[in-house]
């Protein structure tokens, strides 16, 4: 299943990009986000509660971000299982300037197994993009604290 996702970050690039490489934004965005550590350089590990329509459950995730191209580029590597069934995820996120901001386009292609391939691809779509605009929507909130207390620092 092939999913696309666009998002409007109102912060500078250096800061989106700081912002997806910090494991403190990412374990305070990620939605239902029970535990987030970093196991080795650009590896975590997760475990996340989903409850969105059908799909329930606690999820323990392998998060890897590879191919990186400070700052505009990463690939991120998503392998998750739990109660309602397994998650293979590769997405390429791409920042790009734009206005006052940063546009983050992200190409993922998605397989599920178990009773998440029994929703079906329109409900597993729509569930993946409510999770990835409460995921983006909390980083930025995020990235904007963490800029805005480093910048009152330096000040």
């Amino acid at each position: 299943m092939k999913i696309s996702y666009t998002h409007q970050f109102r912060l500078p690039l250096d800061t989106v990009w700081r912002g997806m490489q910090d494991e403190g934004v990412l374990k305070k965005a990620i939605p239902g986000c029970q535990s987030f550590s970093r196991v080795a350089d650009q590896l975590y590990h997760a475990e996340m509660g989903l409850s969105v329509g059908p799909v329930k459950g606690v999820f323990t995730c392998e998060v890897r971000q590879e191919d990186q191209e400070e700052p505009v580029f990463y690939r991120l590597l998503v392998k998750g299982k739990g109660g309602p069934g397994e998650i293979d995820a590769v997405a390429d996120m791409r920042l790009s300037p734009e206005g006052d901001g940063v546009r983050l386009d992200c190409a993922a292609e998605v397989q599920v197994s178990g009773m998440l391939a029994s929703v079906g691809q329109r409900v597993m779509n729509g569930v993946a993009k409510l999770v990835m605009g409460q995921f983006f929507k909390a980083a930025e909130k995020e990235m904007g604290l963490l800029f805005s207390h480093s910048q009152s620092k330096e000040g």
